[in-house]
């Protein structure tokens, strides 16, 4: 199991992919769009890789490639824990999505995709919309997330935020002994389409809610319709509430931010959320921090749109499916305390399991 972070800077690509177990990265260039693009698949047992497509400013190509190849070997484990006949890949575009994004761009994409011949098939993420995989399906058939309008699944976020939602009152409940999240406080970091989702279901249930994010107006909009406090993006780690939910990027559970942390409970809607999986995961059990594993929780986006993939979207399986992620978390943190081992090691070591068992099934004949 990969414990530390990669460090970019020091270590080659290649080292990288060996130590992930990826199979394959593929990279995306124009000059004429401005596309920079990495596709990493993770692994392909279960089924084609399937996971979104980001886009983001990173600070470097180093920090793109080191995104991809977290986020694509988390979608492996998040599509296997969540029983998905899918394996786990994950795109990223460079680029400020709000600036650098348009029709030929994505199309564009839609065509290294579309090269891939089913291996990887792509969905919105952050910075992506509907319309976007929209344009990119003129160009492939390898995209779910498509809007209602086109026969797709549209947006996401609802049942990712669902899963969040319900594996945060599972944490609840083994935390307190209830699952009431009324009165409780919630910091919700990240307010995009998920956050805010996960913030209207909050409210509604009674919880106090405080929110941060890098976009002045989403924190302004969310704010303004659900009366959610607005606090700095800095400040958020020593607010003294009983959830923490990280819902935007990945690696805030760390070392300088771990003992500022007075919460009871984490979970939220990010990848990656532990820095250091082994190392972070550990602290927050040593800690009494009750922390449910991230691409278990998350998975309610990739379970709906798993119904697009087979053909024909069902959102009432989708519905049952997502919901059924509180069992699941109970389960793991059951197996967590009684073990002594962190509530992520235990959701891996399950998703791992289903992983070789298949791989025994269809090398079988």
């Amino acid at each position: 199991m990969l414990s530390d972070v990669l460090e970019p800077q020091t270590i080659s690509v290649f080292d990288q992919l060996d130590e992930l177990g990826h199979e394959q990265v593929v990279f995306c260039n124009d000059n004429e769009t401005g596309l920079r693009g990495i596709i990493g698949i993770h692994n392909t047992v279960l089924g084609p890789a399937l996971g979104g497509t980001r886009m983001w400013s990173y600070k470097s190509e180093a920090d793109a490639l080191n995104d991809v190849l977290r986020l694509s070997r988390g979608m492996t484990f998040k599509n296997s824990v969540a029983g998905l006949n899918l394996g786990g890949g994950k795109a990223v575009i460079i680029g400020d999505a709000r600036k650098h994004k348009s029709e030929a761009l994505l199309r564009l994409f839609g065509k290294f995709v579309r090269n891939l011949n089913g291996k990887y098939i792509t969905a919105e993420d952050v910075g992506m919309t509907s319309r976007d995989m929209e344009y990119i399906s003129y160009e492939t058939s390898h995209v779910c997330g498509l809007p209602e309008s086109k026969g797709g699944s549209g947006d996401p976020s609802p049942f990712t935020a669902l899963g969040v939602y319900m594996g945060m009152k599972a944490a609840a409940k083994k935390a307190y002994g209830n699952d009431s999240l009324a009165g409780k406080s919630v910091a919700v970091q990240g307010v995009g389409h998920v956050g805010e989702y996960l913030v209207e279901h909050l409210t509604k249930e009674g919880a106090k809610v405080y929110i941060s994010d890098v976009y002045e107006d989403r924190l302004k909009a969310v704010s303004q319709k659900f009366g959610a406090t607005v606090v700095d993006l800095d400040e958020i780690y020593d607010l003294n509430v009983d959830i923490y939910s990280p819902c935007a990027l990945g690696a805030t559970v760390n070392d300088s931010t771990i003992n500022r942390l007075k919460c009871q409970i984490i979970a939220g809607c990010a990848n990656n959320q532990l820095k250091d999986e082994r190392k972070h995961g550990k602290l927050c059990l040593e800690k009494g921090i009750v922390y449910a594993p991230d691409f278990l929780i998350n998975a309610g986006g990739v379970i709906n749109i798993a119904t697009e993939v087979s053909g024909g979207y069902n959102p009432t399986w989708a519905t049952a499916q997502v919901e059924s992620i509180y069992d699941k978390t109970l389960h793991i943190l059951e197996v967590s305390m009684r073990e002594g081992k962190n509530a992520q090691e235990v959701a891996m070591e399950i998703a791992l399991k289903r992983i070789k068992d298949m791989a025994k099934i269809k090398s079988s004949f």
